[in-house]
C-alpha cells in the first residue's frame, strides 16, 4: 500500500488506521509503477536515483511526489545543448530570401531552432533596422 511511509515512524498509526487517517485530512496516496530512475537536475550537478520507490501524494489539490529507496549517485550536469544541425538547402533558401549570406543564414536558422520563416521574418527585420554607429 501507498502508506508504506508512515510505519516508518515511530507512534504513528499502522495499516488501515493511518490510511483512514489520511484520508479524514484530505490525503491521497498512490505508487508510482515501472520508475526505473529518477533524475535531479541543477546548474551545478545532477544526482541520479536508480530503482527507487516513488509515490504520488496529493494534499489540498497539490501533488507531491516522495522518492524513497534506491542507489543515488552524482555527476556534472551535462552539457549536450542541443544545437539543431542547419540543413544546407534550408540556409540557401533563407539566404536567397532575404539578401544575406550563407553564414548569416545559418546562424539566424540556429537562433530560430530550425524555423524557416521566423529566420527570414528575423534578418529582414535586421536588415530594416537602421545601423547606429
Amino acid at each position: 500500500m501507498a502508506y508504506k511511509a508512515y510505519k516508518a515512524v515511530k507512534g504513528a498509526p499502522q495499516g488501515r488506521d493511518a490510511k483512514r487517517m489520511m484520508q479524514k485530512m484530505g490525503m491521497k496516496l498512490d505508487e508510482v509503477d515501472g520508475v526505473t530512475e529518477v533524475l535531479i537536475r541543477t546548474p551545478t550537478r545532477e544526482i541520479l536515483i536508480e530503482e527507487p520507490a516513488v509515490t504520488s501524494i496529493v494534499v489540498q489539490g497539490q501533488r507531491m511526489y516522495q522518492v524513497t529507496g534506491g542507489s543515488v549517485s552524482e555527476r556534472a550536469p551535462s552539457t549536450e545543448a542541443a544545437q539543431p544541425e542547419v540543413p544546407e538547402e534550408d540556409a540557401r533558401l533563407v539566404a536567397e530570401q532575404t539578401g544575406r549570406t550563407l553564414d548569416e543564414a545559418k546562424a539566424a536558422l540556429k537562433e530560430t531552432g530550425g524555423d524557416l520563416a521566423q529566420a527570414i521574418l528575423q534578418l529582414q527585420k535586421q536588415k530594416s533596422q537602421p545601423v547606429s554607429s
